[in-house]
C-alpha cells in the first residue's frame, strides 16, 4: 500500500437528503445494521490518512454522537449552501496544512477502500493538482456530467439542471469523489460564485478553475459503477443494504461456511462463524456473535450477541440474545431467550 503521508480526508455530511422523505440526517439511515457514514468511515480508515474530518449539518449533533466511535473531528456546516460551500467550513481546520484533501459523501456506503486506494495510486502517478472520480451510467439522471475536450481531457462538471439537452445524453459522470492539493482547493472555492440554477457553492466547478489555469487535471474513472453511487432514497437504501449483504455472505462462503439461500441470511461485519458451519435460510445473525466450528443454524433463527462453541446445533425459528452456548449442545425449535416474563423453558438439552 502506498503511503499517504500528506492526505486527510474529508467526509460530506451535513445535508437532509430530502428524496429520503424523512426527518432524520440522510447519513444516519441504516444499512446493513449501521448508520450508512460508519462504511464510509470504515473505507477511508486502512488508508491511514492524517486526520478524517466530518461536516455537520442537519442533526449535527446526532450526527457527531454517530461517529463518535471513529478517530474524525467535525466541522460545522452552518448554512446548506452546496458541496462547495460544505468543503469550505472545513478551511479553517485545513488551510495552510499543504497536503492532498480526499473529498467523498457520508451518503456512499458501498465505497470500496482498493477503490479509493487506486485513485490516489493513480493521482500520485499523475503529479495531478487535482484528480476527480467517474464512472457510467446507462442513465445517468440527477448527476453531474462530465464534459471532455478533443483530446478525452477533462474540461469541466455540468450538473444536470443546468445541461443542454445534448450535455444530458453524456453518460460519463461525476461521482463526487476528488483528490486535490489543499493550497488549490480553497483559493478555487474562494473564486467560485453562485451563478446556477441553485444559487448554490459547486465544489465541481473547480474543475474548469483548474483546467483554464493550466492545472494537471485527471480522472479516473472505476467500472463498478454501483460501488460509488450515492444513496437518496429508500429504494437506493434497499439496494445499498443488499449488496453489502451479498459481499458479506461471499466471504464467509469463500471461508468454508455453508448457506442455504444466501439472500435470506444476515450476519453482522463484528459476528466470527466458524468452519465447516452450516447457515439455514433467514437466519439472522447480530452483534458480536461467536460461533464455533460445526454448528448447524436451523432457518428463521435469529442469535444476537451470543458465544456458541463447536458443533452446536439451533433449532428452527429460536430467539436466543446474550448467551454462551457450550459445546455439542442442542437447543429445541422456537427457543426464547431472554424468556417472556413468567413463562418457564428448559432451553438447552445435551446433545445425544
Amino acid at each position: 500500500m502506498s503511503q499517504f503521508h500528506a492526505l486527510v480526508a474529508l467526509v460530506l455530511a451535513a445535508g437532509k437528503g430530502t428524496r429520503m422523505k424523512s426527518e432524520k440526517a440522510k447519513v444516519l439511515h441504516e444499512v446493513f445494521s449501521v448508520p450508512m457514514i460508519h462504511h464510509v468511515l470504515r473505507a477511508i480508515a486502512p488508508l491511514q490518512p492524517l486526520r478524517t474530518l466530518v461536516v455537520v449539518g442537519h442533526q449535527r449533533q446526532e450526527v457527531g454522537k454517530a461517529v463518535e466511535g471513529f478517530n474524525v473531528g467535525c466541522v460545522i456546516q452552518e448554512k446548506q449552501l452546496g458541496t462547495g460551500h460544505a468543503v469550505l467550513a472545513a478551511e479553517q481546520t485545513l488551510g495552510g496544512t499543504d497536503c492532498t484533501v480526499l473529498i467523498l459523501c457520508g451518503d456512499t456506503p458501498l465505497i470500496r477502500t482498493e477503490t479509493l486506494q487506486e485513485m490516489y495510486n493513480y493521482h500520485l502517478s499523475r503529479a495531478a493538482i487535482l484528480t476527480l472520480m467517474t464512472t457510467t451510467l446507462e442513465n445517468p439522471n440527477n448527476y453531474g456530467r462530465i464534459l471532455v475536450g478533443k483530446e478525452g481531457d477533462i474540461t469541466g462538471i455540468v450538473e444536470e439542471k443546468d445541461a443542454t439537452p445534448e450535455q444530458k445524453t453524456i453518460q460519463e459522470i461525476n461521482t463526487g469523489i476528488y483528490l486535490v492539493s489543499e493550497k488549490f482547493l480553497f483559493a478555487a472555492l474562494h473564486r467560485v460564485g453562485t451563478d446556477n440554477s441553485q444559487g448554490e457553492v459547486y465544489l465541481t466547478d473547480i474543475i474548469s478553475q483548474a483546467v483554464e489555469a493550466g492545472y494537471k487535471v485527471e480522472k479516473f474513472t472505476t467500472p463498478c459503477a454501483k460501488d460509488v453511487l450515492g444513496v437518496n432514497s429508500r429504494v437506493e437504501l434497499a439496494v445499498a443494504h443488499g449488496e453489502l449483504r451479498d459481499r458479506r455472505n461471499k466471504d464467509l462462503m469463500l471461508q468454508g461456511i455453508t448457506m442455504y439461500h444466501p439472500e435470506t441470511i444476515s450476519v453482522s461485519p463484528e459476528a466470527a462463524v466458524g468452519a465447516d458451519t452450516v447457515l439455514m435460510p433467514g437466519v439472522h445473525i447480530r452483534g458480536k456473535c461467536r460461533i464455533g466450528n460445526q454448528c448447524r443454524i436451523e432457518p428463521g433463527v435469529i442469535l444476537e450477541n451470543c458465544t456458541l462453541g463447536d458443533h452446536v446445533r439451533v433449532g428452527a425459528y429460536s430467539c436466543i440474545a446474550d448467551r454462551i452456548i457450550q459445546s455439542n449442545t442442542v437447543i429445541p425449535p422456537h427457543s426464547l431467550f431472554p424468556l417472556p416474563e413468567g413463562s418457564k423453558q428448559n432451553l438447552f438439552t445435551a446433545a445425544s
